[in-house]
């Protein structure tokens, strides 16, 4: 039996791994090769690491303020007294833990004094960017993006109902509810970790997706029998969703397939057909319905992803907007003349949304808007946007 590594040891463990990404490294690999190199560390251990990365990451410049700086060593120390944790009990100095903290180290400034962006975990540039977006919604937005978001399944309705499936899983452990965004989906409240071993989820009743994207999905025009290309299908979730809700044939297609890779083991444990398009030239005009789940900052769910949100550079959102525009066009001209074109992000920034529809609308008379809705954090899930097209 594995020996718990103890919580000062778990403060160094994660003081290294940031320091990797830091270097540049990603999140996700830093952790896999750490888990690698570290067997002796049991699974409750390397969840509790995992969860002292990412919420050092999401909270970057407020816990770096706090503890006087962006080292890994300088976030833990943050991390600590941003909890009300007595940084002394950590950073001893004893075997496996960190250092004791030195003169320099020993008085930090309250986050109350430091500037609205730090106190926000918002880059500098970006600021303003939300506050266009979300108006007086800003701070409360940001504040919810410090925190880890919750975990959401999407029920396929082809195999159970809500009911049923929020009874098998708390057969296996798993504690879930109903959500008013989605009929679809359940969150989760207790024992996260134990969906992924379930028979409902191995089994493909269940299924993991945040509430706010089932929630997209919901505002399609869909009805059975209708042609559907998830245009920028990424891992298929999507399709997954759409086919699970109404018969309709639909082809998946991204422009780097590899993410594909996963889809058809997805579709056969759901008892759901797709079809995969890996290149453009398998793709003919004529779809009912194409959904553009577009490449974007992210925004919506950096509470998810926090290592984007500091990656984002203002060169970047301008190169994304530019992209967002070229796929609508793209897609645009593969949807029938009665069909429906649905562009979709899981950003918040209005330069990402909005903007992208008029600018194509401005473009191209013959189309109108027929439905919109935007999704933030203060809805329960990640921020989304959709768009639904279709010509005059």
């Amino acid at each position: 039996m594995l020996r718990p590594v103890t919580p000062a040891a778990r403060i160094s463990a994660a003081i290294e791994i940031l320091d990797s990404i830091r270097s540049g490294a990603a999140a996700e690999q830093v952790l896999t090769h750490w888990a690698r190199a570290n067997r002796y560390a049991g699974s409750g251990d390397r969840a509790a690491i995992r969860d002292h990365v990412f919420d050092a990451l999401r909270c970057r410049r407020s816990f770096a303020w706090l503890g006087g700086s962006e080292s890994g060593r300088g976030l833990m120390i943050g991390a600590l007294r941003a909890g009300g944790i007595a940084t002394e009990t950590h950073f001893t100095g004893e075997r496996f833990a960190p250092d004791p903290l030195t003169a320099g180290e020993t008085a930090g400034p309250q986050l109350g004094d430091a500037p609205r962006a730090v106190q926000l975990d918002c880059p500098d540039w970006l600021l303003p960017h939300f506050e266009s977006s979300l108006g007086p919604e800003t701070e409360a937005v940001l504040a919810v993006l410090r925190h880890r978001a919750p975990v959401y399944l999407r029920v396929n309705r082809r195999k159970t109902t809500p009911e049923a499936a929020m009874a098998e899983l708390a057969e296996a452990g798993v504690n879930s509810r109903s959500h008013s965004l989605s009929p679809t989906a359940l969150k989760v409240t207790g024992n996260p970790r134990r969906v992924q071993s379930s028979p409902a989820y191995r089994e493909g009743r269940v299924e993991l997706q945040d509430v706010a994207s089932q929630a997209i999905i919901d505002a399609l025009p869909l009805v059975p029998g209708m042609t559907v290309l998830d245009f920028c299908a990424g891992g298929g979730g999507k399709s997954l969703a759409i086919a699970a809700l109404e018969e309709v044939r639909i082809t998946a297609h991204d422009i780097v397939p590899d993410r594909m890779l996963d889809l058809p083991a997805r579709a056969s444990r759901a008892g759901i057909d797709v079809t995969l398009a890996e290149d453009k030239s398998e793709l003919r005009p004529g779809y009912d319905l194409v959904l553009c789940d577009a490449p974007c900052s992210g925004s919506g769910a950096w509470r998810r992803s926090p290592e984007a949100k500091w990656l984002l550079t203002e060169a970047r959102l301008e190169e994304l907007c530019a992209i967002q525009s070229g796929i609508l066009e793209e897609a645009a001209a593969l949807v029938a003349p009665r069909g429906y074109l649905a562009y979709a992000t899981c950003s918040l920034l209005t330069a990402e949304n909005r903007d992208r529809i008029g600018k194509f609308l401005t473009a191209h008379r013959d189309w109108s808007v027929l439905r919109e809705r935007r999704l933030t954090p203060l809805d329960g899930g990640d921020g989304f946007y959709i768009a639904v097209l279709t010509r005059k």
